[in-house]
């Protein structure tokens, strides 16, 4: 799939059908498909686009996120 820029890619991940393990329809989204392998990409997207919507964070200013996990990742 092409697109313009990576932040298209956070959230279009596919859904699976997960019948063949279940007997069941079961679908699940393959959310480490993700740029940053992780559903935690959804998360730091969402974070930034409020805080620019909101004006509470403008070019130039500083994010400081104190994470070793997945939403620092998805922030970089």
């Amino acid at each position: 799939m092409y697109t313009k820029s990576i932040l298209d890619q956070i959230g279009n991940t596919p859904i699976v059908c997960l019948r063949s393990m279940t007997g069941a329809d079961i679908f699940a989204k393959a959310e480490y498909l993700n740029p940053g392998g992780s559903i935690k990409d959804r998360v730091a997207l969402f974070m930034l686009e409020e805080a620019i919507r909101k004006g509470r964070l403008r070019p130039g200013d500083t994010i400081v996120e104190p994470s070793s996990g997945n939403t620092g990742i998805g922030m970089a």
